[in-house]
């Protein structure tokens, strides 16, 4: 079957595309029948290939429950291109963008437009007196000492969250820290469960990792009880990746409820918790509940994620993780390993913007997002009507729709009209949903009404 494997690995045969007879195979390839069958039952276990009663053998179309190679080498995965090639309607997006510059509005990129933007004024010190300041720092693998206090003392004014320092891991953002977390906590073939949908199944080094992603469903709550019942008496999970407080891409937000149920049954299988905060502290209603699930951990099975890019843009790539301080401590040591000490520069400029302009700056970017959610909404419904269903956002940076009573035709049609009409916005099946859905991040939203 390595013919097989090579025209999945090409692009010669799509995801979706339905294999020939067993029998024919064979006859095509001159082997034993059963030389196929055992073949195709590898390939089926390692979620290459979907089986469906009374239909035939295909390409698996996604990349839920896909065994993927781990890619930390020269070569590439079974389905690593085919599954992450641009769809026709992002290619077209792409030359959207190209041939109308200026004119289009992207609602597809979860990002800050430049106007929300924080200045960042730096200390005025000169480069002695910076390199000076570097020196005075105590030099510590898990990020400079300043800085780490002063997230000590975000996490304490956002949440009442007490953290100590010794929990406390600066990285240069969230994927450095999911990268670390793949490399040093999991191996190739383990199994981790992560909501579906999620912005976790378009992240790639999840597939560098070798790692096998589980879907879990998801309610108007968050995750369900019910779903990671399921998930891990039919997978051996080793870890969840939860993002409970404005989730992407739905913006949901897990009820108190439903994390204590969820922080319970994985202590009771002993799964531990990744938990991404990266909006949390954009909620524009202060009486939605953003406290983080690490708040109610008693038993350090969660390790906590928070990150400046969505607050201060991509360009100050810091962010941090909070656990175990002996799990910190072996990461950090895997990454002097592999990456080095993180840069003074960015470290330094994150810990003064924490200190001088971080309260402000929050409090100012709240209301201009609630502001554009509240106007997108308005938009979409004189739009599409009653044909169109979405929650209105409470935080964060998106909104997340579906047309119920349309086909998946239909919905593609209705995306390319948008198109026409110089708007973009991001599939659902980036997330690896299953329904009529996609993604609009309003931070780019502009119109008034």
């Amino acid at each position: 079957m390595k013919l097989t494997e090579e025209k999945i690995r090409s692009g010669e045969l799509q995801p979706g595309t339905r294999l020939p007879a067993e029998r024919k195979l064979a006859e095509a390839l001159n082997v034993n029948r059963s030389t196929v069958i055992r073949a195709m039952e590898e390939l089926t276990a390692q979620g290459v290939l979907t089986r469906k009663k009374g239909s035939g053998t295909f390409v698996n179309p996604d990349k839920w429950g896909l065994q993927m190679k781990p890619l930390i080498n020269w070569g590439t995965s079974l389905t690593t291109e085919t599954l992450n090639k641009k769809t026709k309607y992002e290619q077209t997006a792409a030359r959207l963008l190209k041939d109308r510059k200026g004119k289009v509005m992207d609602l597809s990129k979860g990002i800050l437009p430049a106007e929300l933007l924080p200045e960042l004024q730096s200390p005025d010190l000169s480069w002695k007196e910076l390199i000076q300041q570097e020196k005075e720092q105590i030099p510590m693998h898990s990020g400079i000492y300043s800085l780490r206090e002063s997230v000590q003392t975000y996490l304490k004014k956002t949440y009442e969250m007490e953290v100590p320092l010794e929990e406390i891991l600066i990285t240069s953002g969230t994927q450095n820290a999911l990268f670390l977390i793949s490399q040093g906590l999991l191996k190739p073939g383990d199994a981790v469960g992560i909501e579906s949908p999620s912005y976790f199944y378009s992240l790639r080094l999840f597939q560098a990792a070798g790692l096998r992603i589980v879907p879990i469903s998801m309610d108007a709550e968050g995750m369900t009880l019910k779903g990671l019942q399921e998930a891990s008496l039919n997978y051996p999970l080793k870890m969840i990746f939860l993002n409970p407080i404005f989730q992407n891409p739905t913006g949901r937000v897990m009820s108190p409820k439903r994390k204590s149920q969820i922080l319970d049954y994985c202590m009771m299988k002993r799964i531990p918790i990744v938990e991404d905060d990266a909006y949390g502290g954009l909620a524009f209603d202060q009486s939605v509940d953003t406290s983080p699930l690490k708040k109610m951990d008693q038993a350090d099975q969660i390790i906590y994620l928070g990150t400046l890019s969505k607050l201060a843009g991509n360009h100050l790539r810091i962010g941090w993780m909070v656990g175990p301080r002996t799990v910190m401590k072996s990461l950090a040591d895997i990454r002097i390993q592999i990456d080095s000490e993180l840069s003074f520069l960015p470290q330094f400029m994150a810990d003064h913007f924490l200190r001088t302009e971080m309260e402000e700056h929050q409090q100012n970017i709240r209301k201009t997002l609630a502001n554009r959610a509240r106007n997108l909404e308005t938009w979409l419904q004189k739009e599409f009507g009653s044909d169109i269903a979405f929650s209105p956002s409470k935080g964060g940076f998106h909104l997340y729709c579906q047309f119920s009573n349309k086909t998946r035709e239909e919905v593609e049609k209705i995306l390319y009209e948008l198109l026409d009409k110089n708007v973009i916005v991001l599939e659902g099946k980036k997330f690896g949903a299953q329904t009529n859905g996609f993604r609009l991040s309003f931070t780019h939203f502009e119109k008034e009404f």
